[in-house]
Protein backbone atom coordinates (compact mmCIF):
# COMPACT_ATOMS: atom_id res chain seq x y z
CA UNK A 1 0.00 0.00 0.00
CA UNK A 2 2.83 2.18 0.96
CA UNK A 3 4.20 1.75 -2.42
CA UNK A 4 1.42 3.42 -4.15
CA UNK A 5 1.34 6.15 -1.71
CA UNK A 6 5.10 6.73 -2.77
CA UNK A 7 4.14 7.02 -6.43
CA UNK A 8 0.90 8.99 -5.68
CA UNK A 9 3.60 11.20 -3.91
CA UNK A 10 5.80 11.89 -6.73
CA UNK A 11 3.40 12.79 -9.33
CA UNK A 12 0.70 14.57 -7.32
CA UNK A 13 3.24 16.63 -4.98
CA UNK A 14 3.98 19.96 -6.09
CA UNK A 15 5.33 23.49 -4.51
CA UNK A 16 3.55 26.34 -4.91
CA UNK A 17 6.63 28.47 -6.55
CA UNK A 18 5.67 25.24 -9.34
CA UNK A 19 2.62 27.48 -10.28
CA UNK A 20 3.93 30.97 -11.22
CA UNK A 21 0.52 33.77 -11.05
CA UNK A 22 0.69 34.58 -14.51
CA UNK A 23 1.37 30.93 -15.60
CA UNK A 24 -1.78 29.86 -13.63
CA UNK A 25 -3.92 32.93 -15.36
CA UNK A 26 -2.78 31.68 -18.59
CA UNK A 27 -3.88 27.98 -18.01
CA UNK A 28 -7.77 29.78 -16.95
CA UNK A 29 -9.14 29.45 -19.97
CA UNK A 30 -12.65 29.95 -19.44
CA UNK A 31 -13.37 28.65 -16.18
CA UNK A 32 -14.79 30.95 -13.28
CA UNK A 33 -12.88 30.95 -10.30
CA UNK A 34 -14.70 31.31 -7.19
CA UNK A 35 -12.31 32.26 -3.42
CA UNK A 36 -14.15 31.81 -0.24
CA UNK A 37 -13.27 32.45 3.21
CA UNK A 38 -15.26 31.00 5.73
CA UNK A 39 -14.65 33.63 9.01
CA UNK A 40 -15.46 33.45 12.86
CA UNK A 41 -14.23 36.45 14.79
CA UNK A 42 -11.67 37.23 12.31
CA UNK A 43 -11.47 40.87 12.27
CA UNK A 44 -7.80 41.29 13.01
CA UNK A 45 -6.74 39.12 9.66
CA UNK A 46 -9.74 39.04 6.99
CA UNK A 47 -9.41 41.92 5.38
CA UNK A 48 -5.49 41.94 4.75
CA UNK A 49 -6.46 38.32 3.34
CA UNK A 50 -9.31 39.41 1.41
CA UNK A 51 -7.13 42.91 0.26
CA UNK A 52 -4.20 40.59 -0.85
CA UNK A 53 -6.19 38.51 -3.25
CA UNK A 54 -8.46 41.39 -5.01
CA UNK A 55 -4.63 43.09 -5.02
CA UNK A 56 -3.01 40.30 -6.48
CA UNK A 57 -5.78 37.66 -8.29
CA UNK A 58 -8.22 40.47 -9.36
CA UNK A 59 -6.69 43.99 -10.31
CA UNK A 60 -3.12 42.72 -11.24
CA UNK A 61 -3.92 39.52 -12.98
CA UNK A 62 -8.08 38.15 -14.26
CA UNK A 63 -7.82 35.26 -11.86
CA UNK A 64 -10.20 35.36 -9.35
CA UNK A 65 -14.25 36.15 -9.95
CA UNK A 66 -15.53 36.35 -6.98
CA UNK A 67 -14.47 36.47 -3.41
CA UNK A 68 -16.85 35.71 -0.55
CA UNK A 69 -16.31 35.33 2.92
CA UNK A 70 -19.38 33.90 5.00
CA UNK A 71 -19.09 35.60 8.17
CA UNK A 72 -20.25 32.34 10.81
CA UNK A 73 -21.88 33.76 13.53
CA UNK A 74 -19.51 36.59 14.45
CA UNK A 75 -19.39 38.79 17.87
CA UNK A 76 -16.68 41.02 16.17
CA UNK A 77 -16.28 43.57 12.92
CA UNK A 78 -15.62 40.59 10.58
CA UNK A 79 -18.10 40.91 8.10
CA UNK A 80 -17.53 44.74 7.84
CA UNK A 81 -13.78 44.18 7.82
CA UNK A 82 -14.30 41.81 4.46
CA UNK A 83 -16.75 44.13 2.87
CA UNK A 84 -14.51 46.95 3.25
CA UNK A 85 -11.56 44.94 1.78
CA UNK A 86 -13.91 44.06 -1.05
CA UNK A 87 -15.06 41.06 -0.32
CA UNK A 88 -18.95 40.30 -1.12
CA UNK A 89 -20.07 38.92 2.45
CA UNK A 90 -22.93 36.42 3.25
CA UNK A 91 -24.23 35.20 6.71
CA UNK A 92 -23.87 31.36 7.16
CA UNK A 93 -28.05 31.61 8.08
CA UNK A 94 -29.17 33.07 5.01
CA UNK A 95 -28.60 30.39 2.00
CA UNK A 96 -31.39 27.52 2.03
CA UNK A 97 -33.05 28.96 5.17
CA UNK A 98 -35.60 25.92 4.47
CA UNK A 99 -32.76 23.81 5.51
CA UNK A 100 -32.42 25.12 9.16
CA UNK A 101 -29.46 27.04 11.28
CA UNK A 102 -26.64 25.02 11.87
CA UNK A 103 -23.04 25.92 13.45
CA UNK A 104 -20.26 24.99 12.01
CA UNK A 105 -17.36 25.51 9.58
CA UNK A 106 -18.59 23.06 7.23
CA UNK A 107 -21.92 24.38 7.37
CA UNK A 108 -20.04 27.55 6.08
CA UNK A 109 -18.37 25.79 3.65
CA UNK A 110 -22.07 23.58 2.58
CA UNK A 111 -23.14 27.62 2.08
CA UNK A 112 -20.66 29.17 0.34
CA UNK A 113 -20.83 25.96 -2.49
CA UNK A 114 -24.66 26.91 -2.77
CA UNK A 115 -24.25 30.62 -3.78
CA UNK A 116 -20.77 31.01 -5.47
CA UNK A 117 -20.55 30.46 -9.24
CA UNK A 118 -17.43 29.22 -10.26
CA UNK A 119 -16.98 25.80 -11.27
CA UNK A 120 -13.87 25.99 -9.34
CA UNK A 121 -13.28 26.77 -6.04
CA UNK A 122 -11.10 27.99 -3.31
CA UNK A 123 -11.31 27.11 0.09
CA UNK A 124 -8.69 29.26 2.36
CA UNK A 125 -9.24 29.86 6.34
CA UNK A 126 -9.84 33.70 7.66
CA UNK A 127 -6.88 33.33 10.84
CA UNK A 128 -3.90 33.30 8.24
CA UNK A 129 -1.23 35.09 9.36
CA UNK A 130 1.30 36.56 6.59
CA UNK A 131 -1.07 35.49 4.33
CA UNK A 132 0.51 35.39 0.30
CA UNK A 133 -1.57 35.04 -2.93
CA UNK A 134 0.65 32.09 -3.72
CA UNK A 135 -1.85 30.39 -1.59
CA UNK A 136 -4.48 30.62 -4.36
CA UNK A 137 -2.23 30.23 -7.16
CA UNK A 138 -0.87 27.04 -5.73
CA UNK A 139 -4.11 25.18 -4.99
CA UNK A 140 -5.55 26.53 -8.66
CA UNK A 141 -2.11 25.50 -10.76
CA UNK A 142 -2.86 21.64 -10.68
CA UNK A 143 -6.96 21.96 -11.36
CA UNK A 144 -6.57 24.57 -13.72
CA UNK A 145 -3.30 22.71 -15.83
CA UNK A 146 -4.68 18.83 -15.72
CA UNK A 147 -8.61 18.07 -16.08
CA UNK A 148 -7.83 14.73 -14.31
CA UNK A 149 -7.27 16.76 -11.02
CA UNK A 150 -10.40 16.79 -9.37
CA UNK A 151 -9.27 18.28 -5.81
CA UNK A 152 -5.94 19.79 -4.42
CA UNK A 153 -5.18 19.71 -0.88
CA UNK A 154 -3.06 22.00 0.75
CA UNK A 155 0.16 21.05 3.06
CA UNK A 156 2.63 23.61 4.94
CA UNK A 157 5.11 23.48 7.77
CA UNK A 158 3.01 24.72 11.18
CA UNK A 159 4.97 26.31 13.66
CA UNK A 160 3.12 26.56 17.30
CA UNK A 161 4.00 30.05 18.84
CA UNK A 162 2.83 30.90 22.46
CA UNK A 163 3.65 34.16 23.60
CA UNK A 164 6.81 35.27 22.13
CA UNK A 165 8.10 31.77 21.93
CA UNK A 166 7.44 30.05 17.94
CA UNK A 167 8.83 26.30 17.67
CA UNK A 168 9.00 25.40 13.71
CA UNK A 169 7.71 22.20 12.64
CA UNK A 170 5.30 21.90 16.40
CA UNK A 171 1.94 22.61 15.18
CA UNK A 172 -1.10 20.32 13.90
CA UNK A 173 -1.08 18.69 17.35
CA UNK A 174 -4.50 17.20 16.32
CA UNK A 175 -3.19 15.74 13.04
CA UNK A 176 -0.37 13.70 14.16
CA UNK A 177 -2.13 11.91 17.13
CA UNK A 178 -5.56 12.07 15.99
CA UNK A 179 -6.37 12.43 12.29
CA UNK A 180 -2.84 10.70 10.92
CA UNK A 181 -3.47 7.27 13.08
CA UNK A 182 -7.02 6.99 12.00
CA UNK A 183 -5.92 7.70 8.76
CA UNK A 184 -2.69 4.89 9.09
CA UNK A 185 -5.30 2.52 10.18
CA UNK A 186 -8.37 3.08 7.87
CA UNK A 187 -7.60 4.49 5.09
CA UNK A 188 -4.16 4.40 4.56
CA UNK A 189 -4.20 5.17 0.56
CA UNK A 190 -4.47 8.70 2.21
CA UNK A 191 -1.67 8.67 4.11
CA UNK A 192 0.73 10.86 1.79
CA UNK A 193 -1.53 13.91 2.48
CA UNK A 194 0.86 15.92 5.00
CA UNK A 195 -2.12 17.69 6.33
CA UNK A 196 -5.28 16.12 6.05
CA UNK A 197 -6.94 18.59 8.19
CA UNK A 198 -5.36 22.15 6.47
CA UNK A 199 -8.02 24.32 5.40
CA UNK A 200 -6.37 25.23 2.51
CA UNK A 201 -7.96 23.39 -0.41
CA UNK A 202 -9.76 23.92 -3.91
CA UNK A 203 -12.17 21.20 -5.96
CA UNK A 204 -13.98 21.30 -9.21
CA UNK A 205 -17.69 22.05 -8.25
CA UNK A 206 -18.87 19.03 -10.09
CA UNK A 207 -17.22 17.37 -7.90
CA UNK A 208 -17.93 19.44 -4.88
CA UNK A 209 -21.24 19.30 -4.95
CA UNK A 210 -21.53 15.41 -5.01
CA UNK A 211 -20.42 14.95 -1.46
CA UNK A 212 -21.79 15.62 2.17
CA UNK A 213 -20.06 18.39 4.23
CA UNK A 214 -19.73 17.56 8.07
CA UNK A 215 -20.69 20.80 10.09
CA UNK A 216 -18.48 21.26 12.25
CA UNK A 217 -14.25 20.21 12.86
CA UNK A 218 -14.78 16.87 11.28
CA UNK A 219 -15.26 18.31 7.68
CA UNK A 220 -11.39 18.39 6.33
CA UNK A 221 -11.60 14.67 7.10
CA UNK A 222 -14.41 13.65 6.04
CA UNK A 223 -14.32 15.43 2.20
CA UNK A 224 -10.95 13.85 1.99
CA UNK A 225 -12.32 10.08 2.86
CA UNK A 226 -15.82 10.91 0.62
CA UNK A 227 -13.22 12.10 -2.08
CA UNK A 228 -11.12 9.18 -2.47
CA UNK A 229 -14.37 7.02 -2.71
CA UNK A 230 -15.93 9.13 -5.13
CA UNK A 231 -12.82 9.89 -7.68
CA UNK A 232 -10.34 7.87 -6.70
CA UNK A 233 -6.57 8.80 -5.39
CA UNK A 234 -5.35 9.99 -8.40
CA UNK A 235 -7.87 12.64 -8.86
CA UNK A 236 -6.72 13.87 -5.38
CA UNK A 237 -3.55 16.39 -5.46
CA UNK A 238 -1.67 18.01 -2.81
CA UNK A 239 0.22 21.74 -2.95
CA UNK A 240 3.21 22.64 -0.33
CA UNK A 241 2.20 26.32 0.00
CA UNK A 242 5.36 27.04 2.70
CA UNK A 243 4.74 27.81 5.93
CA UNK A 244 1.26 28.56 7.47
CA UNK A 245 1.14 30.86 10.80
CA UNK A 246 -2.34 31.25 12.45
CA UNK A 247 -3.68 31.44 15.56
CA UNK A 248 -3.71 28.20 18.02
CA UNK A 249 -7.02 26.72 20.32
CA UNK A 250 -6.74 25.80 24.04
CA UNK A 251 -6.26 22.41 24.72
CA UNK A 252 -9.86 21.91 26.21
CA UNK A 253 -10.84 22.92 21.73
CA UNK A 254 -8.39 20.74 20.72
CA UNK A 255 -9.85 17.81 22.77
CA UNK A 256 -13.56 18.68 21.39
CA UNK A 257 -11.80 19.09 18.11
CA UNK A 258 -10.45 15.19 18.29
CA UNK A 259 -13.44 13.80 19.45
CA UNK A 260 -15.33 15.15 16.29
CA UNK A 261 -12.95 13.61 13.69
CA UNK A 262 -12.91 10.89 15.50
CA UNK A 263 -16.64 10.21 15.20
CA UNK A 264 -16.16 12.06 11.69
CA UNK A 265 -13.81 8.89 10.95
CA UNK A 266 -16.76 6.36 12.66
CA UNK A 267 -19.16 7.23 10.77
CA UNK A 268 -17.43 6.75 7.44
CA UNK A 269 -16.30 3.34 8.85
CA UNK A 270 -19.92 2.63 9.29
CA UNK A 271 -20.95 3.81 5.72
CA UNK A 272 -18.61 1.07 4.48
CA UNK A 273 -19.88 -1.31 6.26
CA UNK A 274 -16.79 -1.77 8.45
CA UNK A 275 -18.35 -1.29 11.86
CA UNK A 276 -21.72 -2.13 12.74
CA UNK A 277 -24.26 0.92 12.51
CA UNK A 278 -25.10 0.84 16.07
CA UNK A 279 -22.28 0.84 17.62
CA UNK A 280 -21.09 4.95 17.47
CA UNK A 281 -19.78 5.18 20.89
CA UNK A 282 -20.78 8.43 21.93
CA UNK A 283 -21.92 12.00 21.02
CA UNK A 284 -20.64 14.14 24.46
CA UNK A 285 -17.03 14.70 25.92
CA UNK A 286 -16.21 15.31 29.73
CA UNK A 287 -13.55 17.55 30.01
CA UNK A 288 -11.05 18.98 33.10
CA UNK A 289 -10.30 22.53 32.54
CA UNK A 290 -6.45 22.70 31.67
CA UNK A 291 -6.48 26.47 32.19
CA UNK A 292 -7.65 28.78 35.45
CA UNK A 293 -8.03 27.56 38.91
CA UNK A 294 -11.85 25.89 38.03
CA UNK A 295 -11.19 21.58 37.67
CA UNK A 296 -14.99 20.81 37.78
CA UNK A 297 -15.60 18.14 35.08
CA UNK A 298 -17.46 20.18 31.61
CA UNK A 299 -19.54 17.86 29.71
CA UNK A 300 -20.01 19.08 25.97
CA UNK A 301 -21.43 18.24 22.73
CA UNK A 302 -19.77 16.71 19.98
CA UNK A 303 -22.08 15.15 18.05
CA UNK A 304 -21.80 14.58 14.11
CA UNK A 305 -24.48 16.57 11.55
CA UNK A 306 -23.93 16.50 8.45
CA UNK A 307 -25.83 18.86 5.44
CA UNK A 308 -26.04 16.22 2.11
CA UNK A 309 -24.84 16.58 -1.25
CA UNK A 310 -26.12 19.73 -2.73
CA UNK A 311 -26.87 18.11 -6.21
CA UNK A 312 -29.40 16.48 -4.32
CA UNK A 313 -31.08 19.88 -3.14
CA UNK A 314 -33.83 21.05 -5.06
CA UNK A 315 -33.63 24.55 -4.39
CA UNK A 316 -29.54 23.97 -5.60
CA UNK A 317 -30.11 22.29 -8.43
CA UNK A 318 -33.11 24.32 -9.97
CA UNK A 319 -32.57 27.73 -9.05
CA UNK A 320 -29.09 28.39 -6.94
CA UNK A 321 -26.58 26.17 -9.23
CA UNK A 322 -25.01 28.19 -11.41
CA UNK A 323 -25.60 28.53 -14.89
CA UNK A 324 -24.09 30.04 -18.13
CA UNK A 325 -23.39 33.56 -17.39
CA UNK A 326 -26.11 35.89 -19.36
CA UNK A 327 -24.86 37.88 -22.23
Amino acid sequence: MFAEVGRWLEARTSLSGDWPPEAVTAAKGDHRVSVVLPARNEESTVGKIVGRIRRDLQERLPLVDELVVVDSHSHDATARRAADAGARVVFQNAPLPGYGAMTGKGDALWKALAVTTGDVVVFVDADLRDFSSRFVTGLLGPLLSDPSVAYVKGCYDRPLTEGAVSRPHAGGRVTELVARPLINLHWPELAGFRQPLAGEYAGRRATLERIPFVTGYGVELGLLIDLLGLVGLDALAQVDLGVRAHSHQTLDALGQMAAHIMLTAWTRLERQGRVPASALPYHEILQFPTAGDDRRPRVSDVSVHERPPLITVPEYVEGLRPGPEPE
